[in-house]
């Protein structure tokens, strides 16, 4: 194999499986119907990326990878396949680029992201070199991917598409199991049945790392075999592993925590100090050292590392202050991480007022999880609602965003469907200190630099 074709190169996931495979020396093309800022960088590398799909960019190539956004009867595949040339999904092919390696994968409904942010960039400073892949940009390294000459290939387990069954753990992170991706998983069993799979995939003797503050990934405590080992963490408890107690807010929103660690000796080292705000980045980074000592390395200079660990694209991005009000960006699509991003900006600005932009992300997710989305805001002072994201899907007939707006349980919120009818409404009503959340997994980025760009004119 010496040229391999990305159907969707453009995509966080594609476009991080093109930069590694450009770093191991082989020829890369790919298409995707916008030139992302991604597919933009990795043309810089060296990759050939053409804007939209036809059946000759994929002569010439010895294997085809395919997002799970493109279709059967996309021009591409079906051009690859009367060609004879194979035609995988992430799946398939990420157990072929990794099966040299020593694979650790960060699985989770939230979280993982960061998780694998974290542990790319301690992993660099304890000089391990690793290859990894990670669903977001690290920010500290400014790159969602690379290949290294280390052991060791760090991937976030994405669980849409099953993509994470194609992985193979020597060590496995899941952060926590909460029903997502209600247009391929019909149901929560089915979703929950995808998980205990990714953990029957352990290689034998493997280890399996569970958050012990959620249910649904205590549970999976029973799907290891009794050659492999499972740890547990999370906040103050004698039957954890890895335990964070004496947590301490700075006036950043960050936390400082002691680490304990051992379940019958028990270790402490003091004031560990993230350098992200949020409670939740607590547990976040209890699972990044718990992976760093399953691996015998130092776990103090992996604590050293921490402290300057910047976070990952859209996870809480401070785009900046403009005109006094905080713009920030984050990916946040699911009730629980709504409720979990509205906690940090209190804990960052308690005196501020918060304003939430919410973009919702398919119809299918907005309508099989509207029960926690109309609890998910209680924390904010206003709340804008702009139309859904459809993403892969067709708009049903029955769907009505008006509806989702009056299920919403909160006192000041309204339904401002365009970016521009969002940016109107919230000029006038913006005073200095406050904070503006913009929350999507799908284009309303361009909403914080609308904003942003008219926030500036009128200093």
């Amino acid at each position: 194999m010496e040229h391999v074709h990305l159907i969707g190169i453009g995509g966080t996931g594609l476009s991080a499986i093109a930069r590694v495979l450009l770093e191991r020396g082989y020829r890369v093309t790919g298409s995707d119907l916008t030139f992302s800022p991604l597919a933009e960088a990795l043309e810089r590398a060296g990759a050939e990326v053409y804007t939209g799909h036809r059946a000759e960019q994929v002569q010439g190539a010895d294997i085809v990878v395919r997002s799970s956004a493109v279709p059967d009867e996309n021009v591409e595949v079906q051009s690859a396949l009367n060609a004879g040339i194979p035609v995988l999904k992430r799946s398939e092919f990420l157990d072929c680029l990794s099966r040299d390696d020593r694979v650790l994968a960060v699985a989770g409904s939230h979280g993982k992201t960061t998780t694998t942010a974290m542990l790319a960039w301690v992993l660099m400073k304890l000089d391990q070199d690793p290859s990894f892949i990670v669903g977001g940009v690290v920010e500290n390294l400014h790159t969602n991917a690379r290949s290294g000459e280390g052991s060791v290939f760090l991937i976030e387990a994405d669980e849409y598409d099953e993509m994470f069954l194609g992985l193979h753990p020597e060590i496995a992170v899941v952060t926590n199991v909460e029903y997502d991706h209600p247009d391929y998983y019909p149901t929560p069993e089915a979703f929950k049945g995808a998980f205990q799979d990714f953990v029957g995939n352990l290689t034998p003797g493997g280890t399996l790392i569970l958050c012990a503050e959620d249910a649904g990934a205590v549970s999976l405590r029973h799907d290891i075999t009794l050659d492999q080992d499972v740890f547990f963490y999370g906040f103050d408890s004698p039957d954890f592993n890895y335990m964070a107690r004496n947590l301490r807010k700075q006036e950043d929103g960050s936390y400082h925590y002691d680490l304990y660690t051992g379940d019958i000796t028990v270790d402490l080292i003091e004031d560990v100090h993230l350098g992200i705000p949020g409670k939740h980045n607590v547990l976040n980074s209890l699972a990044a050292l718990a992976v760093v000592d399953q691996l015998d390395l130092s776990l103090e200079k992996a604590i050293e590392a921490l402290a300057d660990f910047k976070g990952s694209g859209r996870r809480f991005d401070i785009r900046g202050e403009f005109s006094g009000v905080v713009i920030i960006d984050d990916y946040a699509h699911h009730p629980t991480e709504i409720k979990a991003t509205i906690e940090t900006a209190r804990d960052r600005y308690p005196d501020g007022g918060i304003w939430v932009v919410w973009q919702p992300h398919t119809f299918s997710r907005t309508m099989a999880l509207l029960d926690g989305f109309s609890t998910a805001f209680n924390d904010a002072d206003h709340v804008i609602i702009t139309d859904v994201y459809p993403s892969r899907e067709e708009r049903p007939a029955d769907f009505s965003i008006s509806a989702v707006v009056s299920s919403i349980d909160h006192h000041d919120v309204t339904l401002q469907p365009t970016f521009d009818d969002a940016a109107s409404y919230l000029v006038p009503e913006l005073v200095s200190g406050d904070v503006v959340l913009i929350l999507s997994a799908g284009d309303a980025v361009e909403l914080s630099a609308h904003l942003a760009e008219i926030l500036s004119d009128e200093e």
